[in-house]
């Protein structure tokens, strides 16, 4: 953060996105010691659950939680696991999700879902071990430099020095964890700091010097957008992450719906448009829609609202929407001109920016646009061989948006299965999509559908959670299920078993001559079905395509805890359209060369 602004915020001021301030009734307390000093703070910031494994470095605020005995801490199997959890939580509940882990291997362990978090702009403040303030530097047994590990891949980081800064330091963490571009933000707590006897004073001020977000967009860039926009033929909204985060879901669809401006999303911005309303083009990228992509090379005008254009989105950059002149909107101005040109930048939060600029909008001339879109769509749409008898991957997850009707939450892991996923599920609210779009990470399906389940115990909106990855991520965190049956979280896991790392896969085949070097897993996969029952959860096989809608029911009936369903789908489909890597947009590969 940059230094020179003092920012002075009250609770009317505290804007925690879809969270109002639950901050519970803490009296003044005093000759508190450090642990319990930061019990009431955690308190007064209303977290009601904890993720997390405790250890030496943290035994003092173990305990004091215990006695505390006002929140529910999860004790997961792997501090990754729990660091996915509260990411999960924060994503779905809007909430900030917390972690509490110790030293050393504790916070180290932390490091891959920290980065998960940072890329996908998810609130979490995660609490770190430190051995005593006079050894550190010193190598001491599980000593790490927590804060200079994790300084890359947070938002901010603080290291406890004095009981009497613990409240106020968690105040912070917690305002900068989720305002503006939310992140993550890390405490470090040394043992002897934790140990040492303070006060804790309650306080409705929050100080952040050097960090003052940006909220209200520029009204002069704001009435030129609405003019460039009215002048629009063939205006294309691009909408992602920020979109969600923001809350502004809604005034992108009235944007969209009564000027009649088709939309597209990234990865991220899946179900702040429903995917079922004639305007949706499907996503854009990669493995975006061909309606999609060629819409974006096609417009006069791009509308972007918090998202980054990043590379899996653009394709070859210089090639990228060339007849469009662009109107960026994010809360983040370092994101604006840095990937793509841009000639209408407002820095501002989406909703803020879009309560002002849609009264402006006045309808622009979109008939032959909308016409032009509709052939694309009806010449190009998403296939696989739906006559097949073998189970294709787009049919399990077709079957689950016809059972569910859009109504799940979808938490994935990266790979094959969540670009099918983006295609062929139907969302319909936003905050129903959970992944992980920035750093690609493997093993968060699980964790983080168990931290959703959870914040739906704490008030967040009750749907069904369903967890689909492959059988190469599910490998990576699966003892997480342990957790799960442990605390009968009604987690739907559906492994997409296709015997592969599917991508790795996919690529080898289409640009390495068909060398599967280190992605074949058919000689080292367990029985998943088995392994799930062996954690004390349900197990099912589907390995037939007339199986595949009543395990669906089976799983989704059940509500006593998690179940795992080890779909066997055909091992050798792959994920089309594609953009091959520094192709443009409207490059992409409809199908299997061999296929044409």
């Amino acid at each position: 953060m940059g230094a020179g602004i003092e920012a002075r915020v009250g609770p009317s001021e505290i804007r925690l996105r879809n969270q109002s301030l639950e901050a519970q009734a803490v009296e003044p307390a005093y000759d508190l010691s450090g642990a319990e000093i930061l019990v009431r703070a955690l308190a007064e910031q209303g977290v009601k659950t904890l993720f997390g494994i405790p250890g030496g470095a943290v035994l003092g605020l173990a305990d004091a939680v215990g006695r505390y005995g006002r929140f529910r801490w999860i004790l997961t199997k792997h501090e990754q696991g729990a660091t996915h959890a509260a990411d999960g939580y924060a994503r779905y509940s809007g909430r900030v999700g917390v972690v509490l882990v110790t030293s050393g291997p504790g916070s180290t362990n932390t490091v891959t879902g920290i980065a998960t978090a940072y890329m996908d702009s998810s609130p979490i403040v995660v609490l770190t071990g430190q051995v005593p303030l006079p050894m550190v530097g010193n190598d001491a047994f599980q000593e790490v430099d927590t804060i200079g590990v994790t300084r890359p891949i947070t938002k901010h980081s603080f290291l406890l020095r004095s009981p009497n800064d613990i409240a106020d330091t968690v105040r912070k963490a917690f305002y900068i964890a989720g305002s503006g571009r939310p992140g993550p933000v890390v405490i470090d707590m040394p043992k002897d700091v934790l140990a040492a006897h303070g006060d804790y004073i309650p306080s409705a001020e929050i100080v952040v010097r050097g960090y003052k977000p940006k909220i209200f967009g520029h009204a002069h860039q704001i009435s030129r957008a609405a003019e460039r926009i009215n002048r629009a033929r063939r205006p294309v909204l691009y909408i992602g992450g920020g979109v969600v985060a923001s809350g502004a879901s809604d005034l992108v669809r009235r944007l969209a719906i009564e000027n009649r401006i088709p939309v597209t999303s990234t990865l991220m911005g899946l179900g702040a448009f429903p995917s079922d309303h004639p305007l949706w083009l499907g996503m854009l990228g990669m493995h975006g829609t061909w309606t999609a992509n060629m819409a974006v090379q096609t417009a006069d005008l791009i509308i972007a609202i918090g998202a980054r254009f990043d590379d899996r989105v653009t394709g070859r950059v210089a090639d990228f929407a060339p007849q469009a002149d662009i109107i960026h909107i994010d809360i983040d101005s370092s994101v604006i001109g840095r990937n793509v040109q841009v000639d209408i930048p407002i820095v501002g939060d989406a909703r803020h920016v879009l309560i002002d600029l849609v009264p402006l909008v006045k309808g622009p001339d979109t008939k032959e646009w909308l016409e032009q879109i509709e052939r694309w769509r009806q010449d190009h749409p998403l296939r696989y061989d739906r006559e097949s008898q073998a189970v294709k991957p787009q049919y399990v997850i077709e079957k689950l948006a016809e059972v569910t009707d859009g109504e799940a939450v979808i938490v994935t892991d990266v790979g094959q299965h969540q670009m099918w996923t983006a295609q062929f599920y139907r969302f319909k609210h936003p905050r129903t999509i959970i992944t992980s779009g920035g750093l690609g990470t493997m093993g968060f399906g699980l964790p983080a559908a168990m931290g959703v389940a959870i914040a739906q115990e704490d008030g967040a909106p009750r749907r069904p959670v369903v967890a689909i990855v492959g059988d190469g991520g599910f490998q990576m965190t699966m003892e997480e299920l342990i957790t799960a049956v442990a605390y009968r979280v009604p987690v739907k896991v559906f492994v997409i078993n296709n015997g592969y790392l599917g991508m790795v896969r996919q690529w080898q085949e289409l640009f390495f001559g068909r060398r599967y070097v280190a992605s074949d897993l058919r000689q080292a996969n367990p029985d998943l079905a088995r392994v799930a029952e062996s954690m004390g959860a349900m197990g099912l096989r589907v390995e037939r395509r007339e199986e595949v809608q009543p395990a669906i029911e089976k799983a989704l009936s059940c509500d006593s805890g998690p179940v795992v369903i080890d779909f066997r789908v055909d091992g050798q489909e792959n994920v089309f359209p594609m953009v091959p890597a520094g192709a443009a947009l409207h490059e992409m590969i409809e199908a299997r060369p061999s296929d044409k």
